[in-house]
């Protein structure tokens, strides 16, 4: 819904991004799976193939992002695929803390965009059942 207003560089960026905070609680699920998925549909890129944590370089790829608004779309995103698992892990934390600190942007705005991403990945388990519902005649 909002990656597709990224810069093209930054949805390569923020792929790895999603990559890695889906990784950094090392429960890398089906759900992440489909919502990264979901992602590169929506950025109409290709997924990555592999993904390596040890050559990720968190502080480069934050810098690809220039814009306040990127900045905004990316954690706003990033709170779907953290909340699809119904958890919010420790180390996910630790990690959503130094992005929003390098994008200068407010830890109670990060809250307000964790309950929206809550929200989102709610409806979008609930759009899933609606759409494999098997219709009563």
């Amino acid at each position: 819904m909002l990656l597709m207003k990224l810069e093209s560089k930054e949805k390569f960026s923020f792929l790895q991004l999603a990559h890695y905070l889906a990784r950094i609680d090392n429960k890398f699920g089906e759900r992440e799976e489909e919502i990264i998925s979901e992602y590169c549909t929506e950025m109409g890129i290709e997924n990555l193939d592999s993904f390596d944590m040890q050559t990720f370089s968190l502080d480069k790829i934050l810098n690809d992002f220039k814009s306040e608004k990127s900045k905004r779309i990316v954690i706003l995103e990033l709170m779907i695929l953290i909340h699809i698992d119904h958890s919010f892990n420790i180390n996910e934390q630790i990690l959503m803390e130094k992005i929003s600190q390098s994008f200068g942007i407010d830890l109670d705005d990060v809250n307000d965009y964790s309950q929206w991403g809550k929200s989102v990945a709610m409806l979008y388990e609930v759009a899933k059942i609606f759409i494999n519902e098997k219709k009563k005649v």
